[in-house]
């Protein structure tokens, strides 16, 4: 059976850039090739002559960003297999067209203003709120000694630990696509998955000690399953009343991955991010990971 590839967008941008990389430590992680592309429609389809200055030069500097890219990677990261494409078509179309063929998706993050390219901006976001694969979004300053408890500089060949990978789930979906993802990247990282549950006090019959007793014990019935199925990821569960941004960041906070949920069957949420979701596109320092669940 051919693997799935993790599917990168670049565009220049400082962000794409650390997106690619990012994505590249992800393959290795789980053994997977990695595949970059670059999207515009004004590239012409392969093997059209190019007659128009103005065309040949975005095609010339499209070849350029895709070759040291992917030279870059393969020095870095020798055992991935890597493999680019210009794609002759609009960004948005052509990232959702390679992620229903891709184990993951994974963009820039331009996060708080500043100069950006345009997969870390308006189209990054776009595709994250219509995809249906999980799509990962990572920030420029993100490095691989960030994901290392110590801050490592060398991601790669250093005997630190992972952080934990941070999961926030939503008991009133069914939480099994976001929970094998979050499962999955803890058990490639051997790190902690720390699961976070908030509840709403208008969801309980009784905001007492007795709602606290009763949010628990749904998590822990929803969580059993996976702890058998990963038993070697150690997991902490914690189930909060309360604004589930607050919680979210909070949990985000010194996580090496944050993963989330978007809804995708609702028609007040089709091709729009929720709060929670773009509360963490926007504050979140670590790569966020979006599941898409009904």
């Amino acid at each position: 059976m051919m693997l799935k590839p993790i599917v990168a967008g670049l565009d220049g941008s400082r962000e794409s850039l650390a997106a690619a990389d990012w994505a590249a430590r992800e393959a290795l992680l789980r053994g997977l090739p990695l595949r970059l592309v670059h999207a515009w429609e004004g590239l012409p389809d392969h093997g059209e002559p190019v007659s128009l200055p103005e065309l040949s030069a975005p095609r010339h500097w499209a070849r350029r960003v895709l070759r040291n890219a992917m030279d870059q990677l393969t020095e870095r990261y020798p055992q991935v297999y890597v493999s680019a494409e210009q794609i002759g078509r609009p960004p948005i179309a052509a990232l959702l067209s390679e992620a229903e063929d891709a184990e993951l998706l994974v963009l820039g993050n331009q996060g708080f203003g500043g100069p950006s390219g345009l997969l870390a901006g308006s189209v990054a976001m776009a595709v994250a709120a219509r995809v249906d694969r999980p799509v990962v979004l990572v920030r420029a300053s993100c490095t691989p000694g960030d994901e290392r408890v110590s801050g490592a500089a060398d991601g790669l060949s250093g005997d630190a630990p992972y952080r934990d990978v941070a999961v926030a789930v939503d008991l009133s979906h069914e939480p099994a696509s976001l929970l094998e993802f979050a499962f999955e990247a803890a058990r490639c990282r051997a790190a902690g998955l720390r699961v976070l549950y908030v509840w709403h006090l208008s969801n309980l019959r009784d905001p007492s000690a007795q709602a606290q007793r009763e949010a628990e014990w749904a998590l822990a019935a929803t969580l059993d399953p996976w702890r058998d199925k990963f038993p070697t990821v150690p997991v902490q569960a914690l189930a909060v009343g309360g604004r589930p941004t607050h919680h979210v960041l909070e949990l985000a906070r010194d996580a090496g991955l944050l993963v989330i949920g978007r809804e995708t069957h609702h028609p007040a949420t089709a091709g729009r991010l929720g709060r929670v979701a773009h509360a963490a596109v926007h504050h979140v320092r670590c790569p966020v990971a979006m599941i898409a669940h009904g």
